[in-house]
């Protein structure tokens, strides 16, 4: 796997589960420093967002860090999210995944930022920390 460029970004994430029908909250795709992604599934509404934009009553699991592979990646690179999946599973840090045009993203509990910055370096990945 070529060594990749990996950044952590400012914050604490949420994962959030809301009914396939709910409308997606206001304002949380709106241009701004965080990444937001929205899924919608038959049986959800998933939501990856900074902590602070969680809409309330939702199923929110908190306590995540994101980290960002510096891209754009092209299309024709294969096994960059099992690479780094592979990786973190060895130390004992779960993962929540997604990917972008762009890049790939990968979150850690935020306990576990430490140990998965160390176990980026230690496969020669390049870890750049937030200012």
């Amino acid at each position: 796997m070529k060594r990749l460029a990996i950044d952590v970004r400012p914050g604490e994430y949420a994962v959030v589960r809301l009914p396939s029908d709910a409308p997606v909250p206001a304002g949380l795709l709106e241009p701004g420093p965080f990444l937001a992604s929205v899924t919608r599934t038959p049986a959800e509404l998933s939501i990856v967002c900074h902590a602070g934009a969680a809409p309330e009553g939702a199923e929110i699991e908190r306590g995540w860090r994101l980290l960002s592979v510096r891209g754009p990646i092209k299309f024709t690179l294969t096994g960059v999210i099992s690479a780094l999946s592979a990786e973190l599973a060895a130390a004992g840090v779960a993962l929540f995944s997604l990917s972008t045009h762009d890049t790939a993203h990968v979150l850690v509990p935020a306990a576990d930022l430490d140990r998965a910055v160390r176990v980026f370096r230690g496969s020669g990945h390049e870890v750049g920390l937030p200012a």
